[in-house]
């Protein structure tokens, strides 16, 4: 796996997206400490408010940027995008009031929803090879995995000796970092798609990719799935360490570890599994895995017995979740790759990451406040949205992998503005 960073641009934009998860990392936890410091026990309401706009930022203004800087070069938008994040998070120790925290994190979520999908986009084109692609995927998703559990490790250590303040300087730094590398780095030319096509013709064009391609139908059944899983375990989890099991603060950071330790384990083996099963099957493989975990989060109520005997099942359960998310989401890139042109690449996976997240907006909700009332409710929705598309995304995957790729481009009535020389390419 280590092995592509044998590529000395790939080594230099892996680090500089390593450099900026730890910046947002510890951003988290300072954001967490501020808002307690202006609104007391109100943090709560003002952190979830935030969160709730960084979520419109990934849905409704990622596709509106990506239209808008699509033609221009990508050292050039990731550079403006970790700048904008510096300058943002600079003025966040200095914010007095709830309103301001909400427009500075609108901005610092923008630039991040310009920064991943262009990031993630470019990637295929340094390494073309699809075994060294799927390897970089997993060397990508053990750099989120570590970054959850070693983020608050950090932070944690630091806040012994300084205050939060000096972890948005942490914050600054890695977004320093991660523009210097990407400076540095010899990234591929922009490729000449011939004249600019309108912006109201550029927006929506990567949703259009995944309604007229199967494969990306499939991806966006997936993403329902995920979201369903993930919502429980990002959501509910307090709520059984605490409510449910009566366990202290320490059984919540186990829960979540556990959820890590699961993803972190299929992300070490998803090159050997998507050689032997391929990315389709890895993916339907994974979406069948989440939904066993959901069945075992609803049975979780009924063996609760404060004794113990069900909060090991609730570790166990939250393993298999990882796991599952992990073999859906570490491939899945794959399948964007393959599906776009260096032409329309950055469009496309900027719909994938508002349209994946767009599926949090539900899911997160019905976690929360059907969990406020009725913790089996909430598990009992959650399973049922994720059965459905679960079922939906295993009909279609084994119907994907029976039949051939397309030969011929399904879009090429929606690229007319694309130079010849890509659509040859796609052919």
């Amino acid at each position: 796996m280590l092995g592509v960073l044998r590529n000395p641009t790939y080594a230099k934009l892996f680090a500089a997206h390593a450099l900026a998860l730890l910046g947002t990392g510890l951003l988290t936890v300072a954001l967490g400490l501020l808002a307690f410091d202006i609104a007391g026990n109100a943090a709560g309401a003002v952190l979830g408010t935030a969160l709730t706009i960084k979520m419109v930022a990934y849905v409704g203004v990622a596709p509106l940027i990506a239209a808008v800087v699509d033609r221009l070069p990508k050292k050039a938008v990731l550079i403006a995008a970790d700048l904008i994040r510096l300058v943002t998070a600079l003025m966040l120790p200095f914010v007095t009031e709830a309103w301001q925290i909400y427009v500075l994190v609108f901005v610092l979520q923008s630039a991040s929803a310009t920064f991943t999908p262009a990031f993630q986009s470019l990637i295929p084109t340094v390494l073309p090879n699809p075994d060294e692609y799927t390897r970089a995927l997993s060397l990508s998703r053990l750099a989120y995995d570590l970054e959850v559990l070693l983020s608050p490790m950090i932070a944690a250590a630091l806040l012994t000796t300084v205050s939060y303040a000096t972890l948005f300087v942490g914050t600054t730094i890695g977004f320093a970092c991660s523009a210097l590398l990407v400076w540095f780095s010899r990234l591929p030319a922009h490729p000449d798609a011939g004249p600019a096509s309108p912006f109201w013709q550029r927006l929506p064009l990567g949703a259009k990719v995944f309604a007229r391609t199967p494969s990306l139908r499939f991806l966006m059944l997936t993403n329902v799935v995920v979201a369903a899983g993930t919502a429980t375990v990002l959501v509910n989890s307090v709520v059984y360490a605490r409510g449910v099991f009566h366990l202290g603060d320490q059984a919540l950071a186990l829960t979540l570890a556990c959820y890590g330790i699961g993803s972190l384990i299929v992300a070490l083996n998803i090159p050997w599994l998507v050689g032997k099963l391929g990315v389709i099957r890895t993916m339907s493989t994974g979406t069948t895995i989440i939904v066993i975990g959901l069945v075992a989060a609803v049975v979780l109520t009924d063996v609760a017995t404060g004794t113990g005997s069900g909060w090991f099942v609730l570790l166990g359960t939250w393993v298999v979740l990882g796991m599952g998310t992990s073999m859906v989401t570490t491939p899945s890139a794959r399948l964007l790759a393959d599906a776009s042109t260096h032409a329309n690449r950055n469009l496309v996976y900027t719909a994938q990451f508002a349209l994946s997240h767009a599926c949090f907006l539900v899911t997160y909700p019905i976690a929360g406040w059907l969990g406020t009332v009725d913790l089996t409710g909430a598990a009992v929705a959650l399973l049922t949205i994720g059965a459905v598309a679960g079922v939906l995304t295993v009909i279609l995957g084994a119907r994907l992998h029976r039949e051939p790729a397309p030969s011929v481009d399904i879009l090429a009535p929606h690229l007319s503005t694309m130079s010849r020389a890509h659509r040859r390419e796609r052919r």
